[in-house]
């Protein structure tokens, strides 16, 4: 475990644009980040507790989320930002 960023702040179910959105508090200056769905490794219902499977550095340089997070030029960076982010650690 690589440490606590936040608290959920949003969320969606929208077909093909599963995402959480998390407020870093004073970590990042209290920037919100955006993260997809499949960075959810588990979620703890009773610590109330969200694991993902990504690195507080990589969250910590993940795209800047703007107003809009239906902007589909900032979904298509974060998804390559992630995917890629997701082939340096799992090799295939």
């Amino acid at each position: 475990m690589d440490g606590d960023i936040g608290k959920i702040d949003a969320a969606t179910r929208e077909v093909g644009a599963d995402y959480v959105v998390v407020d870093t508090g004073p970590w990042i200056f209290g920037r919100k980040v955006m993260l997809p769905a499949g960075t959810v490794e588990r979620v703890d219902w009773d610590d109330n507790s969200v694991y993902v499977d990504r690195t507080k550095d990589q969250i910590k340089d993940s795209p800047e989320m703007g107003e809009d997070v239906n902007d589909r030029s900032y979904c298509d960076r974060l998804g390559t930002y992630y995917g890629d982010t997701y082939d340096e650690r799992n090799p295939l």
